[in-house]
């Protein structure tokens, strides 16, 4: 049995798989909010209780919204600022009895999509998720490229280019930087932008913007496509994949897959863009299927 845990800001997802991918048992709970301990106490009370009701033991992969340092072996680039710094792979070995492996969550999200999902029988896929944050991770054959310094994929904190007039000097991101892909095209982002353009806080969410249709909210939409686009670009340019997979709240917007493509092609280098940008076939289970995937 595999065990997959994908380690959210807001929510903690357990899965448990068979040898062939079949769901044995699926459950989430709230994610202890700015409570490292409570939260790694949680997690094991998941694992312990999957374990005990389908009567197996399982290996444990965890999907998380970082990644683990390979100098410090501490977590780092947590948008859950709470697990920065501190020794997770070490704490939750201890505390399950076992080894475990752990990676980014943007990097789950595309192996899971890339074994069995919507990039199947594609050598190189991209999974982009883009709801409260916003990351990407590649898996080429099916396993997750993780990189040097555990940072493969996260085009996320890299600037948003080229930036137009309206855009300046760059929106400031949580991690200290200025113009930040994610402080565009993720959902917060999106809000930000519509108030921007509205010239006040409206209070609304994504979708309320979205039900809205109005002219500032037109005006947001299409200014998100083209930042999102301008973001696929690079990506595209550097890494150039087979499947372009798109997930986390902000891929529910069914307009994204007709107007992204035309969107992407001006600022890429070549004579044609026809890559794939689809939709994830798990949903919103996708990345935990990918934790335990990485097994």
């Amino acid at each position: 049995m595999r065990i997959g845990i994908d380690w959210g800001g807001t929510k903690l997802e357990i899965i448990a798989l068979d040898d062939d991918g079949k769901t044995l048992l699926r459950e989430r709970i709230a994610t202890p909010q700015n409570d490292y301990r409570a939260s790694v106490e949680a997690v094991g009370g998941l694992v312990a209780k999957a374990e005990s009701r389908t009567g197996r033991t399982g290996t444990v992969g965890f999907g998380i919204p970082g990644t683990i340092s390979p100098a410090t072996g501490l977590v780092k680039n947590a948008n859950s600022t709470w697990l920065n710094g501190k020794p997770l792979e070490q704490d939750l070995c201890a505390m399950l009895g076992r080894e475990v492996r752990i990676q980014n969550d943007a990097n789950c999200f595309a192996v899971s999509e890339a074994v069995d999902g919507a990039g199947e029988g594609a050598r190189t896929v991209a999974g982009i998720i883009i709801g409260t944050g916003c990351g990407c991770g590649i898996a080429i054959d099916g396993k997750a490229l993780t990189g040097r310094g555990g940072i493969a994929g996260e085009f996320g904190h890299t600037p948003l280019a080229p930036m137009m007039a309206e855009e300046m000097p760059g929106n400031e991101c949580w991690c200290g930087r200025r113009a930040c892909l994610e402080t565009y095209v993720s959902g917060p982002g999106f809000v930000r932008t519509h108030d921007a353009i509205a010239g006040k806080t409206s209070g609304l969410s994504v979708a309320g913007i979205l039900a809205s249709d109005t002219p500032d909210a037109r005006t947001a939409g299409a200014r998100y496509v083209s930042q999102l686009a301008r973001g696929i670009a690079m990506l595209v340019n550097i890494v150039d994949p087979d499947v372009i997979v798109l997930g986390g709240g902000m891929s529910n917007i069914s307009s994204l897959y007709d107007d992204l493509p035309g969107a992407v092609a001006p600022h890429v280098f070549t004579d044609r863009f026809d890559t794939p940008i689809v939709r994830p076939r798990h949903g919103d289970s996708s990345g935990v299927r990918g934790a335990a995937w990485l097994w």
